[in-house]
C-alpha cells in the first residue's frame, strides 16, 4: 500500500488518501505481517511507511485469522499462492475493520473475490468487509 504513494499510476489517489489519513479521517490498522512485507521495499518506501506504522493499530495473526484465511482458499475464493492476501483480509474481518483499502486490484479489490470473501465471512459468523480502492474512499469520512 505504501509503495502506491510513489507509483505514478496510483500517486494521485494515494497522496489524497494519505492526506485524509493525516487529517484524521481514517485510522490505519495493519496486520502483524507489515514489518515482514516492508523488509524488501526500497528504503524510501519503508521511511514513508514508518510514519504510519508506528502509530497504527495492529491486527494480530491468530488461529482464528489463519483458519478464516484457509477457508477463503478451501471455498475457492482465491488460490493458495495468495495466502498473504487471505491473511490480511481475515485479520481485517476478525478485527472488525470498517473498510479495507487496498491497491491490489487482482486479488483483493475484485468484485467476484469480494463477494467470495464476504460469503465466507458471513458463513463463519463474521461481518461483511467493505473492500475499496483508495480512490473510492476519498471524502468517505
Amino acid at each position: 500500500m505504501y509503495g502506491g504513494y510513489f507509483d505514478k499510476e496510483f500517486a494521485e489517489w494515494t497522496e489524497l488518501f494519505f492526506d485524509e489519513v493525516d487529517d484524521g479521517l481514517f485510522k490505519i490498522v495493519h496486520s502483524s505481517l507489515i514489518d515482514t512485507e516492508l523488509k524488501p521495499a526500497p528504503k524510501y518506501v519503508r521511511d514513508f511507511a514508518k510514519k504510519y506504522t508506528e502509530n497504527s493499530e495492529i491486527a494480530l495473526i491468530t488461529r482464528k485469522v489463519v483458519n478464516l484465511a484457509k477457508t477463503y482458499i478451501s471455498e475457492g475464493v482465491i488460490g493458495k499462492k495468495h495466502w498473504v492476501d487471505c491473511i490480511h483480509i481475515a485479520a481485517a474481518s476478525i478485527a472488525g475493520v470498517n473498510v479495507l483499502v487496498s491497491w491490489n486490484f487482482r486479488h483483493v479489490v475484485n468484485r467476484n473475490r469480494i463477494l467470495g470473501y464476504n460469503r465466507v465471512n458471513e458463513k463463519n459468523g463474521y461481518s461483511v468487509l467493505d473492500i475499496r480502492t483508495p480512490g473510492e474512499v476519498l471524502n468517505y469520512g
